[in-house]
């Protein structure tokens, strides 16, 4: 095949190419997308999914995705699922679904080899012990009193913990590298742990489970891969990674570590510690809550696909670390639901608004276009009478300046429909406006008027007797600044408490008792909102209509 074009700044597939042209692999490549089953996929996973599949198949090869699965403590089928869901609902197919814990056979017997070779020791030290012995940067680190065992009694120790024979945290195994090497990460790392608890895949046949370190680079090297792409927080791990794999009588070519920057968000929280803690509080409710960031939560807010992977796209490669807008992301979402919702009228705030010379009891219907950016889509009849409803702040009995909206004595277009002019206010004990009379020009049919006049404003209604009563939830900003504990050092500080605001009684037209779970559709003047997977005529809005992106970028220029 054809090799691909690298885009600009796409040091990836520069190195891809490179290694093509030198035949380092004979031509193949494939990569993995390697998440740990320990919680939802999040917006960041998003770019590094997308990067990890586009590498792959730009150059003609495959991509697995595989599972980490060395931590039976926080490990659950129920992420394993849902990591598998977010993967396909983003386009993408794995070329097959692996596990490292079906490798634990083998990197067992690497780790004898290791031990053999006078590359590994078991340390009975606790962990604070060890840490403390690491030393820092600067500062030479301390060789365990267990460093220098001989092999047989290694082997021996090692093969009673895989026994069972030790309690939890007892002993350790740990690479013999260098204690006093400046990459930390060589600093005699530990390779092995005792951990007792069940493990989704394995259940209690082990009790002994390789670290991160120690399965990742390996298992690279046993699915025949050739890049792996990580993000820049793994830098320091390449010559670990590197080490480990030289170590070893490896069944492939020696797979290649590349780093990129990960994609970050203002107003964005991405640490999984910190996402389970909203989940557990009950800050928000579930992995899936439309305010949350990961996959799932943007899926059911109503966030496509493919706008998601677009906007990966288009940020690409790099690798310098920085936070995109949110605002750009949004913006990308906007651009591709215009494309593709629906319009319809909704009024998430209902005054009723009564035409007081419309013919009693007369119902008329309106033609109006699905989707005015795609004809295709067709149209749908819109009931109109004269007992309609309207925006309560598309009324003003006392109107501000600049407000060209309904108010006494002005005239305004009701969307596809006719002029009228607001004439009286009824109002409930209170003193509260809870109606506006009105009446119409029968010659504006269709929103135009014979003479030509001009009106400022359209505004969108529903027609009482023909509307349907739904449920909207609005969302703000889940952290109220644009880099969460940034003054504090905690994110959690810079929660928005009123991220959420739910409106009941909002009346909708018709056609929405026709929406599927998941479709998104734009309520007219208001915004793009999804309809909830699980509970119909609940919508959550999804975006605005307003660009904030291209506002920033005018600001910007």
């Amino acid at each position: 095949m054809s090799e691909p074009e690298s885009s600009a700044g796409d040091f990836i597939s520069e190195i891809v190419r490179a290694d093509n042209a030198a035949g380092t692999y004979s031509g193949r490549v494939q990569t993995r997308f390697p998440p740990e089953p320990n919680g939802y996929l999040h917006i960041g996973h998003a770019k590094a999914i997308t990067v990890d599949f586009d590498i792959a198949d730009n150059f003609g090869g495959i991509c697995n995705l595989r599972f980490d699965d060395t931590n039976p403590d926080t490990e659950e089928v129920e992420y394993v699922d849902s990591i598998i869901a977010d993967v396909r609902w983003l386009g993408f197919e794995p070329h097959s679904v692996l596990y490292a814990s079906d490798y634990f056979e083998q990197l067992y017997q690497w780790a004898e080899h290791l031990i053999v070779n006078g590359k590994a020791y078991v340390d009975d030290q606790d962990g604070e012990t060890i840490s403390a012995q690491r030393g820092g940067y600067g500062k030479p680190g301390i060789d365990s009193p267990y460093r220098d065992r001989e092999v047989a009694e290694n082997l021996d120790l090692f093969r009673r913990m895989r026994a069972g024979e030790f309690a939890e945290g007892a002993r350790v195994l740990r690479a013999k590298i260098d204690m006093n090497a400046e990459n930390m990460q060589l600093r005699d790392p530990v390779l092995y742990r005792i951990r007792r608890g069940h493990h989704h895949r394995t259940h209690d046949q082990w009790v002994i489970f390789p670290t991160y370190d120690w399965a990742h680079g390996q298992s690279d090297a046993i699915e025949a891969v050739t890049h792996s792409l990580c993000t820049l927080e793994f830098v320091s791990h390449r010559p670990l990674y590197d080490w480990c794999l030289e170590q070893l009588p490896l069944p492939y070519e020696k797979p290649k570590q590349i780093e990129f920057a990960r994609l970050e968000l203002t107003h964005t929280v991405t640490s999984k510690r910190r996402l389970a803690t909203l989940v557990r509080q009950g800050i928000v409710d579930g992995w899936d809550d439309p305010r949350m960031p990961t996959l799932s939560g943007l899926r059911r807010r109503g966030y496509p696909a493919s706008a998601i992977v677009a906007f990966c796209r288009n940020i690409g490669v790099s690798k310098t670390n920085s936070r995109q807008a949110i605002e750009e992301l949004e913006a990308f979402v906007r651009r591709d639901l215009n494309r593709t919702a629906q319009r319809r009228m909704a009024v998430l705030r209902p005054l009723r608004l009564t035409i007081t010379n419309w013919p009693v009891g007369e119902v008329e219907y309106f033609e109006v276009m699905n989707n005015p950016e795609n004809p295709d889509d067709g149209v749908r009849h819109v009931a109109f009478s004269g007992e309609l409803y309207i925006e309560q702040d598309d009324f003003a009995e006392v109107p501000p300046p600049k407000f060209y909206r309904l108010s006494i004595g002005r005239e305004v277009r009701l969307r596809g429909a006719y002029f009228v002019t607001a004439t009286d206010v009824v109002r409930d004990d209170d003193g509260q406006v809870v109606e506006v009379l009105a009446t119409y020009d029968p010659e504006t049919r269709g929103g135009d008027a014979p003479d030509r006049r001009k009106v400022k404003s359209t505004m969108h209604w529903v027609s009482r007797p023909h509307a349907v009563e739904a449920t909207v939830a609005l969302y703000d900003r889940l952290f109220s600044t644009a880099l969460p504990g940034e003054a504090t050092g905690e994110p959690l500080d810079d929660l928005n408490p009123d991220s959420r605001e739910l409106l009941h009684g909002c009346q909708l037209e018709a056609a929405l008792t026709g929406a599927q779970p998941g479709e998104v559709v734009q309520f007219e003047r208001l915004g793009y909102f999804s309809v909830d997977p699980d509970e119909l005529m609940h919508f959550h809005r999804t975006v605005g209509l307003r660009d904030e992106w291209a506002a920033i970028q005018k600001r910007k220029g």
